[in-house]
Order: structure tokens, then C-alpha cells, then sequence
């Protein structure tokens, strides 16, 4: 396992987190990755949520991740971080972070994260 996902939890609707993924090997340097974010709701595929590239740190979000999520990155903490605001109940789901060599919806991406459960909930 090459990344590390953290940070989720259970939230109310309107509240917001911010969850983490980190390499989990040493010498893994996230920069020299796209970092992607999916998500995986009850009994629904996975879906792309955002990533943010490896040369300029570019970023890129679904559509219905725009406005309330925002990606960023930590070289020197060599941590990719995914800021989600004004929580839904329909935002509840595992959460992925993937690395790959290019920012895509639909891959390749060839490290995954363990995942990280989202529970937004009143």
C-alpha cells in the first residue's frame, strides 16, 4: 500500500472536513504524482470526485464536487489534502485517494488508498 487515506468521519449536514492522504511508503513523493480523489457511496460505483496533477498542481473537480471542494497539496508534508464544505447527506461515502502519472476521471491509476468513510448525518 503506497497511500494512506484519512480524515473522514461522521459530520452533520452543512459542516465540513478535511481528509488526508499521505504516502504511506517512504521515498512515495506525492508530487511526482496526479492525485485523484473517488468516492464510493452505499450500494453505488465509484465515482471521480477531483486530482490535482503532478507538474503545476493543477486542479480538477467533477462536476458536483465544484464549489465545495477543494484540493491541495503539502510537499514538504508529502500530503495531498481534499477541504469539503457545506456537507450533504448525499456526500456520504468511502473516500479514495489514488496516484497515477496523468489526471484523469477513469484511470489508470496505479496506487489506492485503503479508503476513508464519510458519514454525513444529523
Amino acid at each position: 500500500v503506497q497511500l494512506q487515506a484519512s480524515g473522514g468521519g461522521l459530520v452533520q449536514p452543512g459542516g465540513s472536513l478535511r481528509l488526508s492522504c499521505a504516502a504511506a511508503t517512504s521515498g512515495f513523493i506525492l508530487d511526482y504524482k496526479a492525485i485523484a480523489w473517488f468516492r464510493q457511496a452505499p450500494g453505488k460505483g465509484r465515482e471521480y470526485v477531483s486530482c490535482i496533477s503532478s507538474m503545476d498542481s493543477s486542479t480538477y473537480y467533477a462536476d458536483s464536487a465544484k464549489g465545495r471542494f477543494t484540493l491541495a497539496k503539502d510537499n514538504a508534508k508529502n500530503t495531498v489534502y481534499l477541504q469539503i464544505n457545506s456537507l450533504k447527506p448525499e456526500d456520504t461515502a468511502v473516500y479514495y485517494c489514488a496516484a497515477g502519472e496523468v489526471c484523469s476521471a477513469v484511470g489508470p491509476y496505479d496506487y489506492w488508498g485503503q479508503g476513508t468513510l464519510v458519514t454525513v448525518s444529523s
